[in-house]
């Protein structure tokens, strides 16, 4: 697989499909990401209206900061359909699409294929929410050189799984995810956090999550970013000690060394790559 371009995706901002007038707003409010959603966020009825609304908005370019994106309907619908006939016929298509619970690698291949020409460009972001998608969660993320992340959805994964939306119960199915994306180098976000008055609980799980090996994690409020950027960006001490490891190992053939009385290994050099590439795009 490809090697990609890191950048930080500490933060999803997710806007409602039917409300345009919250784009500009959310491009301000310090997220990462910013994905309008016409699929959950937006009723049967009123698929085609979603479209008509959200799709010209990627006709003006976002700021270089924030990556943009929109949450399209499952192929195995008719509105996926569709979105994809939209985006095929959209002037200036969207840079990035989030996939829907996908079941297979196939279907993301399938993406790939229907995507070609003038959507070349498109990159994928897909959401693992499905039994079907967690047992091949591995297939899915080596399936194509468009995905730059996934995104685990917690809602319907419990649903599926019949457990309750616990971290605990959970664990094994998040577990999971993690492993499929750091062996193919994607981000990965952990699902929005719901209750919005409980900004404490918000943190707790987003540290649960980066303890985990998520990268970022998605919201539904502005105000939740603060928190979610606060976690998921690297601290000066932890920026500090991956220079300091990168820098003696560009002096030591070894394969190994000793800091701060820890034995590191050469294999941990991705990971200190990964945390200065994020902390120099954050200027931190």
């Amino acid at each position: 697989m490809a090697e990609k371009t890191l950048r930080p995706r500490r933060s999803l901002l997710f806007v409602p499909g039917l409300r345009p007038d919250r784009f500009a707003k959310a491009l301000d409010a310090g997220a990462d990401i910013v994905c309008v959603d016409i699929e959950d966020a937006v009723a049967l009825p009123r698929k085609q209206e979603a479209r008509d609304l959200t799709l010209p908005l990627f006709a003006t370019p976002a700021p270089d900061h924030v990556e943009t994106m929109v949450r399209i309907n499952p192929l195995s619908t008719g509105e996926g359909l569709k979105d994809i006939l939209a985006l095929k016929e959209c002037e200036t298509p969207p840079g990035a699409i989030m996939i829907a619970k996908p079941g297979s690698a196939a279907e993301i291949r399938l993406y790939d294929e229907l995507l070609s020409g003038r959507c070349a460009h498109i990159r994928f972001h897909v959401i693992i929410e499905s039994t079907d998608g967690l047992a091949n969660v591995d297939e899915i993320a080596r399936s194509s050189d468009r995905i730059d992340s996934l995104l685990f959805g917690a809602v319907d994964m419990s649903a599926d799984l019949r457990a309750a939306k616990k971290w605990e119960t959970l664990l094994y199915a998040r577990s999971r995810v993690v492993h499929a994306a750091a062996r193919y180098n994607h981000d990965l976000l952990d699902v929005p956090w719901l209750d919005l008055n409980d900004q404490d609980g918000l943190a707790v799980e987003a540290r649960a999550s980066n303890d985990l090996g998520f990268t970022g994690k998605a919201s539904i409020h502005p105000k939740q970013i603060l928190v979610i950027n606060e976690v998921f960006s690297p601290s000066a001490e932890e920026i500090a000690r991956a220079r300091r490891i990168v820098a003696e190992f560009a002096s030591n053939d070894t394969g190994l060394l000793v800091v701060d009385g820890e034995l590191i290994e050469r294999p941990v050099l991705r990971t200190m790559h990964r945390i200065l590439a994020v902390a120099d795009q954050l200027g931190l």
